[in-house]
């Protein structure tokens, strides 16, 4: 029985159908459908029943995809420990934040790819909330606060932010100077979401308003160049506009709430070990460039 073809039965089941299993691989769908051919006849039953919208498991299917997992999962652990020191080969599938993944991530993962030729890793950008387990990804670079969940976090490095506003926005709306004249601002924002910031050594909850709506920071930064509002953004974004004077901080007496930047992995006794790798190289990113969490003060 080919280890290939009962990891292609495994991501088929956890996808939902073979176009979004042959994307997760990055193999053709044909090759995903042979591989499950001769695994459904090698075992004389059928695991999955296809239809138009997917694939679904069967009975045996279902009881069998479990089994498959460990295996592949068992399999990857005997590769690991049998590879030369420091080598790594395979697939990592990592989802990036499109705020700063491009700029100050994809460096590291570009680097990680240099110095393991074997290894295949897809990375997606993006700033919605990518679930790990459904869409098959080995880990996530996020930023920020992470909620609470079952997902397996490990801390890389700082990054911190604060309210920043133009001058043009400020000499037209004026600074708010308090929490409650903060409501009464225009702000940047991604959703509904509520602003945690500091005051003293209490996070307080703030949910402002505002007209303007975009799901990336990148978008929101470009908002708060132009006057539009009072953005709550990180101080990576930031930096440059703050030293030209494009942007300034306001209310320094209530700081943002401390942030960082994670590996987050779904949970599992044994991580992967270009997992680990992965995450010593985003912590000596952030060591080199300890400015990346943290800001200047206002001019």
């Amino acid at each position: 029985m080919d280890i290939d073809e009962l990891r292609t039965f495994v991501e088929v089941a956890d996808a939902g159908g073979i176009t979004a299993a042959a994307t997760r691989l990055g193999v053709a769908k044909s090759i995903v459908s042979r591989r499950l051919i001769r695994l459904e006849a090698q075992l004389g039953v059928q695991l999955l029943a296809r239809t138009t919208r997917g694939a679904s498991l069967t009975e045996a299917g279902a009881t069998f995809r479990d089994y498959a997992a460990r295996v592949c999962a068992e399999i990857e652990i005997a590769r690991e420990t049998i590879l030369p020191a420091g080598e790594l080969r395979g697939r990592l599938r990592v989802a990036a934040p499109l705020s700063f993944g491009p700029t100050h991530f994809a460096p590291v993962l570009a680097e990680m790819a240099s110095r393991h030729p074997q290894l295949h890793i897809q990375t997606c950008y993006s700033d919605r909330f990518v679930d790990l387990v459904a869409e098959g990804y080995d880990c996530a670079i996020r930023v920020g606060h992470l909620p609470n969940s079952n997902l397996v976090a490990q801390c890389v490095g700082p990054v911190n932010g604060s309210l920043v506003a133009s001058p043009a926005y400020i000499q037209a709306h004026g600074a708010p100077q308090t929490l409650d004249e903060l409501l009464d601002h225009e702000a940047l924002m991604q959703g509904t979401e509520n602003w945690q910031l500091m005051n003293e050594d209490q996070v307080v909850s703030v949910r402002p308003q505002g007209r303007f709506k975009a799901d990336n920071g990148i978008a929101l930064l470009a908002a708060a160049v132009a006057g539009v509002g009072i953005g709550y953004l990180p101080f990576g974004l930031t930096r440059p506009h703050l030293a030209s004077g494009a942007l300034v901080t306001i209310m320094p007496r209530h700081p943002t709430r401390p942030a960082g930047a994670y590996v987050v992995r779904p949970p599992g006794q044994h991580p992967a070990r270009k997992i680990r790798v992965l995450t010593e190289m985003l912590k000596d990113y952030f060591n080199k460039f300890p400015d990346f969490g943290h800001g200047m003060p206002p001019p």
